[in-house]
């Protein structure tokens, strides 16, 4: 089959569930993944004939969008910070407001040394893994729930050539930290359940629930957990930092400063909202 002839069928089958637009990024993802085709290259070469094993996984992942699957699944990786990482239904696709958050720390931190910094609730490894590998000096560790999410957390360090201490553990229920650290950074679930309705179809049939959502009468669960055993765990000087909800921006600045913390500065992301959060004690 030619790709002209496949892209149009493609462009019929998802016609009626995702934009023009979308369904043309899809198309071009799909071809630069598996025939190494660029858009320029895609345009020039009309007459490419598809062999049957690159038009069964075209086939197979026109499929899954029907389905609403996340084209990140779909190839099993995607690109954040400027590195590669490997996912999976076990992890939360890695977000452009929370590559804001890494930027944040290592901008502040890019001229420092022997740094310790703490990840919590880690899932791909995203923020640890571009953190080690931005900040060479620094001791890195991550703290997951999920022994399936830090499986695919430690392929990722691997697959980037950096060294992440990972450890399983449920944060709200233990009682101390694994040492003392001079960054603790956190992207903890933040969506309220009354949130759901606000969010599209291919992220709450495919993505862990697990790492998304906390119940509408105790949002700020996490942070104020978290918040409390930073208390103990943070050095002289330390920094700790969250990803938030966008519509809880001055509840959690409130919540900090009855912890005690101090210098809080509440940070909005590239769309305008309220997206992150520094503190110190």
């Amino acid at each position: 089959m030619l790709i002209q002839e496949f892209k149009r069928h493609f462009f019929l089958e998802l016609s009626n569930l995702y934009p023009e637009t979308e369904i043309q990024s899809f198309f071009n993802i799909l071809v630069e993944f598996k025939l190494h085709l660029s858009r320029i290259q895609l345009a020039l070469e009309h007459n490419f004939n598809l062999d049957n094993d690159d038009l069964v996984f075209l086939q197979n992942a026109l499929s899954k969008l029907k389905y609403q699957i996340p084209i990140q699944y779909i190839l099993g990786e995607t690109a954040f910070y400027g590195l590669q990482f490997k996912v999976d239904k076990n992890v939360l696709i890695p977000r452009p407001e929370t590559e804001e958050l890494v930027d944040w720390i290592i901008q502040n931190h890019k001229n420092k040394n022997n740094l310790k910094i703490l990840d919590i609730g880690s899932g791909s490894g995203c923020i640890a893994i571009s953190l080690a590998k931005n900040l060479p000096n620094a001791e890195v560790s991550a703290i997951d729930i999920s022994a399936e999410a830090l499986n695919v957390a430690k392929n990722n360090a691997a697959l980037n050539q950096v060294n992440v201490n990972f450890l399983k553990a449920d944060i709200l229920t233990i009682s101390k930290l694994p040492g003392t650290f001079d960054i603790i950074v956190s992207n903890p679930p933040y969506v309220r359940e009354l949130e759901k309705t606000q969010m599209q179809q291919n992220v709450l049939s495919n993505e862990p629930h697990i790492a998304l959502f906390v119940k509408n009468e105790n949002p700020l669960l996490f942070y104020d957990k978290i918040a409390e055993l930073t208390k103990n765990h943070l050095t002289e000087n330390g920094v700790l930092y969250f990803e938030i909800n966008q519509y809880l921006g001055s509840k959690t600045v409130d919540l900090l400063k009855t912890k005690g913390f101090i210098n809080i500065e509440l940070k909005k992301d590239i769309y305008g909202v309220d997206r992150m959060v520094k503190c110190f004690l």
